[in-house]
């Protein structure tokens, strides 16, 4: 019985995340009569309609999507052999694809990536930024190789391992009455007007987690959805926030005249993890990486 080519199947799925035979066909380094072609010797080798042609919009039958669905797990299997043998030669060399959240992402990686292009200089890290759950979400499809986010994060064929520590700091005005405390209790933080970041960025649930809180004093009417524009809201009076210190080091606060003081709370931290798929043959190279992104390596 003749089976799908890995091209064809590439094809399929390229489709089927854009939409558009342009655009798919660009996404395979194809032209769009080739891209065609190949769809329909797929759906002539398996006897089967996968793709709904009309003049407006490419539509995949539901048979299609299954297919797709399954095409991208087999093509994340022939990549993970390639990768597997390309890391038994050389490690940490070509094209590694990471996902960073946006809260580590500006903080740590300018004062990690020289250090880590002197240690492999043929390593090409392509990086993309977003939140956590969409990550974690390319990296189980394989458009991802590995993802660096705060932890705990719990996903089904994902493995983590934890890098260190980054405490949260209290940021407030100098004229604010926490201010002048040495330490900040939880107490004290829970009747403070605290600012935090929108839904969906996991900063937000780890310091409520961290800190002990259930949910934030009088609520909130403005939500940030940057640690830049969390540093303005509090800089114009809106409130008071909570701030790891990676981005506090790296100079969030800088030209705001707004104050950092320690929580007295020793657990108020999140920790730092690099994430990837338990199928992936690279894991010894990950965890290479990942002494590489430490503070102290």
């Amino acid at each position: 019985m003749a089976l799908p080519t890995l091209r064809q199947l590439r094809y399929l799925v390229a489709l089927a995340e854009h939409r558009h035979f342009g655009r798919a066909a660009a996404a395979c380094f194809a032209t769009q009569s080739t891209l065609s072609a190949g769809l329909q010797e797929l759906e002539g080798l398996l006897d089967a309609v996968l793709v709904e042609r009309t003049r407006r919009r490419v539509l995949l039958t539901p048979l299609g999507e299954e297919v797709a669905r399954r095409a991208r797990a087999l093509l994340t299997g022939a990549e993970d052999i390639a990768d597997l043998c390309k890391a038994a030669r050389e490690p940490l060399t070509g094209r590694l694809r990471l996902g960073v959240i946006p809260t580590i992402a500006p903080y740590l990686l300018p004062r990690a990536l020289p250090r880590l292009r002197r240690a492999h200089p043929r390593l090409e890290l392509v990086w993309r930024e977003d939140l956590t759950a969409r990550l974690l979400e390319r990296l189980t499809g394989g458009t991802l190789d590995a993802a660096l986010i705060a932890l705990p994060y719990q996903e089904a064929d994902i493995e983590t391992e934890a890098l260190f520590d980054d405490p949260f700091l209290l940021a407030c005005p100098p004229d604010h009455p926490l201010a002048a405390a040495g330490r900040v209790g939880q107490a004290e933080l829970a009747e403070a007007p605290l600012l935090l970041l929108e839904e969906g960025h996991c900063l937000r649930d780890h310091a409520l987690a961290a800190c002990h809180l259930k949910s934030v004093a009088g609520g909130e009417s403005v939500l940030a959805t940057s640690l830049a524009t969390l540093v303005q809201m509090v800089a114009n009076g809106l409130g008071v926030t909570l701030l790891p210190e990676m981005a506090v080091d790296a100079g969030v606060l800088a030209g705001t005249g707004l104050m950092a003081r320690t929580l007295d709370d020793p657990a108020a931290r999140r920790t730092i993890g690099l994430a990837w798929r338990s199928s992936s043959p690279r894991k010894a190279e990950f965890r290479t990486l990942g002494a590489l992104l430490r503070p102290e390596a």
